[in-house]
């Protein structure tokens, strides 16, 4: 059987090493030493300020959300994993969905002017599979209306636009380290915010709002564990190589993929991407279903990722018609992709597709 995903593990005894670490100090939680380590060790393999490390990247969205105590209307994206409208929505605000962007599949600037009112207070947008958003647009928009911006980069980590870290763009950036993410701790996510004080209210929020005995606001448990934290610095000490390889394996997709009759998101040049999925987009939906019915015959899973539009999902008692993001949802497929996929079994995968399409 081939997954969608593999999650990548490192040198087992290297993890043991860590984890002895931990049974000699007896310090599991509570930003002990290895979670100080991660981030330090994150920021420099980044490029970027320091994050904040945290257990999940659901989590990070809804930190960001509350820490600008925002209200009323932020304007996402419908096509999304459903943990970025569904923080909007846990935090009390409204889900306002502007349509997508047919090249890239990241929020349409366009579409989000018409649909700012007095209630509206931020934009949520999401860099899709790690394609950068139009940052430039986004951040001329939300000046221009006094507009918080938050991305969720769950997708985009090791991404770069324009030369310096995609963190670095909006007011605050999220990420999620899921075990399905090419960087990984298991569980977990982080928050990069480049002002200190807009941080130290973060880092309140996400323990309980308390300093030792002294307590400042109403908070959560955000933290995330030591074990969490040392399978990350095991990870991350790979991340040339599982960047490379992935690297490689897209490259093969792209020479064996009847790219004529199915299409692929573009990537501008300007961006250093992180070949975190490999998603295609068949003519139809009619098409999609062949192609999956027949890679999943064969013990194939892809995955129809992402699927439905968020914008039809009747519990945020929405009425948003995002013709772009329906479309696309309903036709595409993120295909098998990971750094040890064997040669022989995409060169499997992409006759298949090719012979459905």
């Amino acid at each position: 059987m081939i997954f969608v995903t593999k999650t990548y593990l490192p040198n087992k005894e290297t993890y043991v090493e860590k984890i002895n670490q931990i049974w000699d100090s007896h310090v599991l939680t509570n930003r002990g030493p290895m979670v100080l380590e991660l981030e330090s060790k994150i920021s420099d393999f980044l490029e970027t300020s320091l994050p904040l490390f945290v257990s999940n990247g659901t989590i990070a969205l809804q930190l960001a959300i509350k820490a600008f105590e925002l209200e009323g209307e932020i304007i996402t994206t419908p096509f999304s994993y459903v943990a970025t409208s569904s923080s909007i929505f846990w935090e009390g605000c409204k889900p306002i969905f502007a349509d997508i962007c047919k090249s890239s599949l990241c929020i349409n600037p366009e579409k989000i002017e018409a649909l700012i009112t007095k209630n509206t207070s931020a934009i949520l947008a999401t860099h899709v599979f790690g394609i950068p958003c139009d940052v430039e647009k986004i951040e001329a928009i939300a000046q221009k209306h006094n507009l918080k911006i938050i991305y969720d980069a769950a997708h985009s980590f090791g991404v770069k636009l324009n030369g310096k870290s995609i963190f670095d763009y909006g007011d605050i950036s999220t990420c999620s380290f899921h075990a399905t993410k090419l960087f990984h701790t298991g569980e977990g996510g982080a928050i990069f915010c480049k002002e200190d004080e807009l941080m130290k209210k973060i880092k309140l929020l996400h323990s309980f709002g308390h300093i030792v005995d002294d307590y400042y606001t109403v908070g959560i448990n955000g933290k995330n564990s030591e074990l969490h934290a040392a399978m990350g610095l095991c990870v991350l000490a790979d991340m040339d190589i599982i960047l490379e390889k992935r690297k490689i394996v897209a490259s093969l997709y792209n020479s064996l993929l009847n790219l004529e009759k199915l299409k692929k998101p573009t990537i501008n040049e300007n961006v250093q991407y992180n070949y975190a999925y490999y998603p295609i987009i068949l003519e139809s939906e009619a098409i999609m279903t062949k192609v999956r019915n027949a890679l999943i015959k064969n013990d194939i899973m892809p995955r129809r990722y992402f699927y439905p539009s968020l914008n039809t999902l009747s519990f945020y008692n929405t009425n948003f018609q995002c013709p772009v993001s329906e479309s696309i949802s309903s036709r595409i497929l993120c295909l098998p992709y990971y750094p040890d996929l064997e040669p022989e079994n995409i060169n499997r995968i992409a006759n298949i597709v090719n012979q459905n399409l």
